[in-house]
């Protein structure tokens, strides 16, 4: 395939452009569990594209049902209209749940869902009657997109600083990493009291101020930070005690990252609304959701019959392409046991992380599932320089890693072997001891 050498015109996301412009990496194609570069080398996929492309790349179903989508039906407004594989897929998606949820709104990303939960939340306390509840709870080092309602509740400095001010009426918990406990080996056993923390917070502000709490079960994007046991459910517990809604952002975590359906399942923990994206499509088309309780949904429906409930959405809210791009991803997942899979390797995910333990620079492995960060310790007044560093010598050994600061995040497609694992690792510890 040709490619363009004039890589001026994009100014691309998340990336400092003038040195990657300089050395670009560049894909052209991908099958299964790899890259290929525009050079012509496989890399092994560490990271299921951007934490997404959990069946593999390329999947022959995913692809058909684009193109027939494509062919079929391009494109259908969903203002006051719609289109059957929408209401198909969202009944497949609330059976995906168990019935947790009754209702799905879609979006269009991760963002834009985290931004819908939340107006969702205030809005809820709104026609209740309980307009006073206007405040959001994040949690430090979180990550909940790019919108100004996800950086606002967010708390990974870099995506707030740049941009003024926020939300108002923004609060944030402590995040739960505790460097005293490094190398655990999956899920704190100790550290639940961090959750209490929101009592304090409650007590700050009074109840009757604040709309919603929003974390990741497990924060990704800020290094791959692993709740301690029971850490969740306290969080469930105050803020039902306290008619706080209790949202989860299962943007990474959804879709089996875990080894099961969601991040609630594998902690037991139900939130009151879900965020999910990513791997909802396998990556192949732009789609996000949130999943909806009964009792918030039915709280919009008491007003007169012909009025809009609720005024929000987007132009591409339920999507053909995605629409069709997701039935055929959920079926995917079926037929090649992707959750399965990922629960099967996650021993062996997590003794090959942490075999990591004594490489040069390494002072943590965390791990949980499918997913898991091993930190390095950052050259000093120079954050982020060794992970960099880290990260662009995998490529040119052939793995491709997420860095985030000086955290090398893995979170391999759910169909990857056991021995494509251990290379993943075997490499990363290669690299790793030639970095100064």
């Amino acid at each position: 395939m040709e490619t363009s050498n004039d890589l001026s015109a994009w100014w691309m996301p998340f990336t400092a452009n003038r040195p990657f412009k300089e050395s670009p990496r560049l894909f052209v194609s991908a099958a299964g569990v790899h890259y290929r570069t525009a050079d012509g080398r496989d890399i092994l996929d560490g990271t299921a594209g951007l934490w997404c492309v959990n069946a593999g790349h390329a999947q022959p179903r995913i692809v058909e049902a684009i193109c027939d989508s494509a062919r079929t039906l391009d494109f259908a407004p969903t203002f006051q209209m719609g289109h059957p594989s929408a209401f198909e897929l969202a009944e497949r998606l609330v059976e995906a749940t168990g019935r947790k949820f009754s209702q799905v709104f879609y979006t269009n990303s991760g963002s834009e869902a985290v931004d819908t939960a939340l107006k969702m939340a205030l809005a809820y306390h709104r026609v209740r009657g309980e307009g006073t509840r206007t405040r959001l709870i994040g949690r430090e080092r979180g990550y909940h997109g790019v919108g100004f309602g996800g950086i606002s509740v967010g708390g990974m400095a870099n995506n707030r600083k740049w941009f003024g001010s926020l939300l108002n009426g923004v609060d944030h918990m402590p995040h739960t990493h505790d460097p005293a406990r490094a190398f655990t080996r999956g899920v704190p056993l100790h550290g639940a009291g961090i959750a209490d923390e929101l009592e304090r917070i409650v007590a700050l502000h009074d109840a009757s101020t604040i709309a919603a709490v929003i974390v990741e079960p497990v924060a990704g994007s800020t290094g791959v930070l692993v709740p301690p046991a029971g850490y969740l459910q306290r969080l469930r517990d105050i803020c039902t005690r306290h008619g706080i809604l209790l949202i989860f952002d299962e943007v990474i975590s959804g879709f089996g990252r875990l080894g099961t359906p969601f991040a609630m399942d594998y902690f037991g923990v139900e939130p009151d609304l879900m965020t999910v994206a990513k791997g909802i499509t396998n990556g192949c088309v732009p789609m996000g959701a949130v999943f909806v309780k009964a009792a918030v949904h039915d709280a919009f429906m008491q007003g007169p019959s012909g009025a809009i409930e609720f005024f929000h959405g987007y132009t591409y809210s339920g999507h053909p392409l995605a629409c069709a791009a997701a039935l055929a991803t959920l079926d995917t997942y079926d037929e090649v046991g992707a959750y399965a899979n990922a629960a099967s390797l996650a021993a062996v995910f997590e003794d090959a992380l942490h075999a990591l333990r004594g490489r040069r620079h390494v002072i943590d492995v965390r791990n949980v599932g499918l997913v898991g960060g091993v930190e390095l310790a950052a050259r000093e007044a120079q954050p982020g320089a060794r992970g960099m560093e880290a990260f662009k010598r995998a490529f040119e050994h052939g793995i491709l890693v997420r860095v985030t600061g000086d955290t090398l995040a893995l979170s391999p497609p759910l169909v990857i072997e056991r021995t494509q694992i251990e290379q993943l690792c075997r490499v990363l510890g290669e690299v790793l001891d030639t970095i100064e």
